[in-house]
């Protein structure tokens, strides 16, 4: 992996540089998981005041829940996640090579990552979801990805989300 925590704010590309250290761990943990088979939308919204970082559909359709955390303070705020436990087979968190990772549950699943690509460092408990449940996750999951690939080719019709 590739820290880019090191490098001088003018050596990154422009979208890089509008990007915050959350969106690159996404991006980086987006890209194994794609080399992997996986298919993987950012800040997928499985039912109204949810957001989840990254969630990503395996070839097997096992479902992951990946949430992003850039500091200690960023993890130590979000007292939401456990609610993001029950859209998923596995929960992973990914973090930088500096995160402090003694914070993290030991119950879930570690992926290090920078903006380039990641690591999993440790598998999180399976916990297969119900029939009925992946099926609705997975019709939520496919609308989510053609609306986003439709918004890209028609930005004006509003139809993001």
């Amino acid at each position: 992996m590739f820290d880019i925590s090191d490098m001088p704010i003018e050596s990154l590309r422009s979208e890089e540089r509008l990007m915050m250290p959350g969106q690159l761990l996404a991006r980086g943990v987006c890209r194994h998981l794609a080399s992997h088979g996986f298919s993987v939308i950012e800040e997928f919204t499985p039912e109204r005041g949810k957001r989840l970082d990254v969630m990503a559909l395996g070839p097997k359709g096992q479902l992951w829940v990946i949430e992003c955390k850039s500091s200690r303070v960023d993890f130590t705020s979000d007292a939401k996640w456990p609610g993001y436990l029950e859209w998923g087979d596995r929960y992973f968190w990914a973090v930088d090579q500096d995160f402090p990772t003694e914070l993290l549950p030991d119950d879930t699943g570690l992926i290090l990552a920078d903006g380039y690509d990641a690591e999993i460092l440790r598998m999180g408990p399976e916990t297969r979801l119900a029939g009925a449940r992946r099926n609705a996750v997975i019709r939520r999951f496919a609308a989510h990805a053609a609306r986003r690939l439709q918004a890209l080719r028609d930005p004006e019709a509003g139809l993001e989300g």
